[in-house]
């Protein structure tokens, strides 16, 4: 039996909600109540992998304000705190992913031209994506939220950190400098995606995707000119001045150029990877990171002597012609480079068990362990700037944390529960827990929704005698209308007649 869409959507909505609320610790309203001070947590006798200075055998994490407080063993819990029996467990970093396409509401690319610059996908996160709460079970705590790959220039970026159960505004990390998308290869030039009948957008080839994002800046730095040339004579005291006009998708180019922005460019090929490097050391804006980035083993040597960070797959190869040259020693080959090298998810399934990707750098091409931890936590934290508060388990740093129970290294791990700013936002016992519970619920709702269409149906086979019988007469439900009471006369006298006494 079917049902009707309206009732299938309130329950997928419903089903969603709760599933929140089952998903995570001390979260009465789909997470933990952000105006409510964090606990204090203290984690005891686990495995640390700081990422920064080795490994903590038997070791404990306080965690106060959302920050950690202190670090070592035989750490006393002070009063009222919550305390997390790690033994046997590992604790490490929240896991960082540098390329993700989450949390956002709607399309994630606005293709209709080869600059959309001026769009942002801050505009558009959707906190009530499952991803978000997929992603926590998988130890991720921060993600960079980009724009797609349809567009030399594509959208403004940002980075967010995974609150489920939070409002968007409550989402993105708070300092963290934004970013732009650019892309480079077959998606901008639309090599095998163009909408059957629709007119060709220019670029179509490689080198169109260069002239287009050359012409762009070319068009920024003028702009830039004529603004810092109507500020310098405004600080003068120049009178009658007439303001330059506002350009809104040559703005945050303007960023770029002043160092205020990231840039994150989607790449493959050798080629492209050098000619973004000329472009950017001719109008002096710095590429912080190149995306997929999968001949960058080739060019590793130029990537790293322009500064310039690596975001790739740990062993996605031939899906497309210009990813047939992609290797799985990509990694280690541009980190023995000198590379800062970084292994995203680009897919929020593959999101959920980062921490193997980056174990596989171990298999190909020989990095150590705390190589390999980097690749997910302290590496993209410095390529989105945020190395300061996250991506190493160190005191005073953000308490984003995922707690396993083997080595998140090891195919056999899991993560049990993971925190963000000393919240637990993702508690794997609680979820479990909490399934039988919301099993019966749904299918109270949709027994109860059966029963509904039902009555619907029986309501609407009825002959048009039947439904007149039931109907009610307009003048059924009135009330008794009562007669009024005779007016009462005036005296009269003996002879029946009225007068004066």
């Amino acid at each position: 039996m079917k049902l009707n869409a309206n009732i299938l959507r309130f329950l997928a909505a419903f089903l969603l909600a709760t599933t929140g609320l089952l998903g995570a610790k001390e979260k009465p309203a789909g997470g933990p109540a952000m105006d409510a001070a964090a606990p204090v947590i203290l984690i005891q006798n686990a495995t640390i992998l700081t990422v920064s200075h080795g490994a903590i055998e038997k070791g404990d994490i306080l965690i106060k304000d959302g920050k950690i407080a202190a670090l070592g063993g035989s750490l006393k819990a002070p009063a009222g705190a919550v305390v997390i029996d790690a033994t046997g467990q590992f604790v490490m970093p929240g896991i960082i992913d540098c390329h993700s396409h989450i949390a956002v509401d709607g399309s994630v690319n606005e293709g209709s031209v080869s600059v959309s610059s001026m769009v942002n996908i801050a505009d558009v996160l959707n906190s009530d994506d499952i991803s978000i709460f997929r992603d926590l079970a998988g130890g991720v705590t921060t993600a960079n939220i980009l724009h797609g790959s349809a567009n030399s220039i594509g959208g403004q970026t940002i980075v967010i950190k995974l609150r489920w159960g939070q409002p968007a505004a409550k989402l993105p990390f708070e300092g963290a400098l934004p970013g732009i998308k650019f892309a480079l290869g077959e998606n901008p030039k639309r090599s095998n995606f163009r909408a059957s009948g629709a007119p060709e957008r220019y670029p179509t080839t490689r080198m169109g995707v260069e002239e287009t994002i050359r012409s762009a800046f070319t068009e920024a730095r003028d702009y830039k000119k004529s603004w810092d040339d109507y500020n310098k004579r405004a600080a003068a005291g120049e009178r009658n001045i007439i303001l330059p006009r506002r350009n809104l998708k040559l703005d945050p180019l303007v960023e770029v150029l002043e160092g205020k922005r990231y840039v994150h460019a989607h790449c493959y090929r050798e080629d492209e990877i050098l000619m973004l490097l000329r472009v950017a050391r001719e109008f002096g804006f710095h590429v912080q990171t190149f995306q997929h980035v999968l001949e960058g083993y080739k060019v590793a040597d130029e990537i790293a002597a322009a500064g310039s960070g690596a975001s790739t797959f740990s062993d996605w190869w031939a899906y497309k012609a210009e990813a047939y040259e992609a290797i799985p020693y990509n990694a280690a080959l541009m980190t023995r480079r000198g590379v800062l090298v970084s292994v995203n998810s680009d897919d929020a399934a593959e999101a959920t068990h980062l921490n193997q990707e980056a174990a596989k750098s171990i298999r190909y091409g020989g990095l150590t362990r705390d190589e390999a931890l980097k690749l997910v936590t302290l590496n993209p934290a410095i390529q989105l700037g945020i190395e300061k508060r996250v991506g190493t388990i160190d005191v005073g740093k953000d308490a984003d944390l995922a707690i396993y129970n083997h080595d998140p290294l090891s195919a056999y791990a899991v993560v049990e529960k993971t925190l963000i700013d000393g919240r637990v936002y993702f508690d794997r016992d609680r979820e479990q827990a909490g399934r039988a519970a919301l099993e019966t619920e749904k299918k109270d709702l949709l027994e109860k929704a059966r029963k509904k269409q039902d009555e619907e149906k029986k309501e609407g086979a009825k002959t048009p005698e039947e439904k007149k019988s039931v109907e009610k007469k307009p003048d059924d439900n009135k009330p008794e209308e009562k007669k009024p009471e005779g007016k009462s006369k005036p005296p009269q006298d003996d002879a029946g007649q009225g007068g004066a006494l």
